[in-house]
């Protein structure tokens, strides 16, 4: 019989969902959703999931999350970082469906809103980052795992200021405290809990 999981990991666990579902559940309720056409909507809640799973990748990465064990906390990045590959494709797909004129812009980088250009910084991290993990095993671990990182700061940093400049679909407040979340999780892991190390580690990948 599994053991319980303590209230500190139960804990945990509950603030990470939370953090994840209490956006994504306000979202669906914006007034803004009854204006807009199904691609739109697919494509706004494309990239909220995204922005959401930034809050969870780092934490397994550096295995933070009790209860997993290293194999499967592996898998489990190793998916999620796909679910956000699979999130932004939504993301630009149906913006494209949506108005392509507009799309083609951002992401030629001519168009006058300026959370765009963080957008597709973003968007060219997220591809470089699929590109990097395709290649892992022709990459000296110790120089993937720099490139690795610094692309994950490149996203969040693109991410979280693109969200934050969008007045639209996602609730403020909790866009605001996802963000801050995201970036916390983001600077903890990668600055602070030494995954930029180039020495011998237990995350070596």
């Amino acid at each position: 019989m599994p053991a319980r999981p303590s209230p500190r990991a139960a804990a945990l666990w509950g603030a990470v969902v939370l953090a994840m579902a209490v956006p994504l559940g306000l979202a669906a309720f914006s007034p803004y959703l009854a204006y807009r056409d199904a691609p739109y909507v697919v494509a706004g809640f494309g990239g909220i999931a995204a922005l959401a799973l930034l809050l969870l990748q780092p934490l397994l990465a550096r295995r933070a999350l009790p209860g997993l064990r290293p194999a499967r906390a592996r898998r489990w990045h190793l998916g999620v970082g796909r679910l956000i590959v699979l999130g932004v494709a939504l993301h630009i797909g149906g913006l494209y469906l949506t108005s392509p004129p507009d799309t083609l812009d951002a992401l030629l980088l001519v168009s006058p809103t300026p959370f765009s250009v963080w957008g597709v910084l973003a968007l060219v991290a997220v591809i470089a980052t699929a590109l990097l993990a395709a290649a892992r095993r022709w990459i000296a671990t110790r120089v993937w795992r720099v490139l690795h990182n610094t692309l994950g700061l490149v996203i969040v940093a693109g991410s979280v200021v693109h969200a934050l400049q969008i007045e639209g679909t996602m609730e403020p407040v909790t866009k605001a405290l996802l963000c801050a979340g995201v970036v916390a999780v983001a600077l903890w892991t990668m600055l602070f809990r030494g995954l930029f190390k180039t020495g011998p580690t237990r995350l070596a990948p």
